[in-house]
């Protein structure tokens, strides 16, 4: 993996399979004990920001990250909380947009719902089609319906575990969340660098746009692949390999990670 040694970074994790373990219950997620550490860690460097970006609505994602100092964007990153707290939303004239857009595929989700085993999560800027419980009788149907919703006009669809989003929005995706992260954190992905770790298809676009950056990107997994990013097993190997990132780092960095270990 290429460590960029000599300049700042800006850290940008996933949660849901990335600095949480994949669960049967999504509500039930909760942050990797030795992601934990390493974010805290982290975060205390001044050379350092460190984010959190998940599709799953801000005030959820929030909950489960207790973590001072650090960003966390909701919506794929249409929503933000900055470090002290302030949240930055995408807008008046976005808020509207939605309403139109959550209207012309109301009628697609209503029959995805109706498909026995498909669960839909509304997260308000973006919607998630679980299909764990479904039949493999019902894969047609499924397909065709979400296949009618990629082809409405500013959709997107990213394949995630056993789950489908659906970002209502254009210029929605964490690729775009990424970019805005860099404006409110005041970075320049020209002179400082990204590292992005993720595990799925929302995650291996950011990961393919930090990479055209310059900068580094972990597949957490295998539900994805993405050329020239490094991978690792789970979030206990998300975390031995950003121990690698800063340990390698400059001593400008404050203390060592090893430090965390003891």
């Amino acid at each position: 993996m290429n460590y960029m040694l000599g300049k700042r970074f800006l850290w940008v994790f996933d949660f849901d399979g990335t600095l949480s373990p994949i669960v049967p219950d999504r509500n039930e997620a909760r942050l990797h004990r030795e992601c934990d550490r390493v974010l805290r860690f982290l975060a205390r460097s001044p050379w350092n920001r460190v984010a959190i970006l998940s599709s799953r609505t801000l005030d959820d994602v929030a909950s489960r990250v207790d973590i001072p100092g650090i960003f966390v964007g909701g919506a794929s990153g249409l929503e933000w909380e900055l470090p002290g707290g302030p949240r930055i939303g995408p807008g008046a004239a976005s808020e509207d947009l939605l309403e139109v857009k959550r209207r012309a595929v109301s009628p697609i989700l209503k029959e995805l719902s109706s498909i026995p085993g498909v669960e839909i999560e509304d997260k308000k800027w973006s919607v998630a089609v679980h299909y764990r419980n479904a039949s493999s009788r019902s894969f047609r149907k499924r397909m065709s319906l979400l296949q009618r919703l990629r082809d409405r006009i500013g959709i997107k669809v990213f394949r995630g575990h056993e789950v489908v989003e659906v970002q209502l929005l254009g210029g929605g995706g964490k690729s775009a969340g990424v970019r805005r992260l860099c404006r409110l954190a005041g970075r320049d992905p020209a002179w400082e660098r990204i590292v992005y770790a993720g595990d799925d298809e929302n995650d291996a676009v950011a990961i393919r746009w930090v990479l055209s950056k310059g900068g580094a990107g972990i597949v957490v997994g295998n539900r994805i692949t993405v050329p020239r990013a490094h991978h690792v097993e789970g979030p206990a190997g998300l975390a031995r390999a950003v121990r690698d990132i800063a340990d390698a780092a400059p001593s400008r960095e404050t203390g060592s990670v090893m430090e965390i270990q003891a």
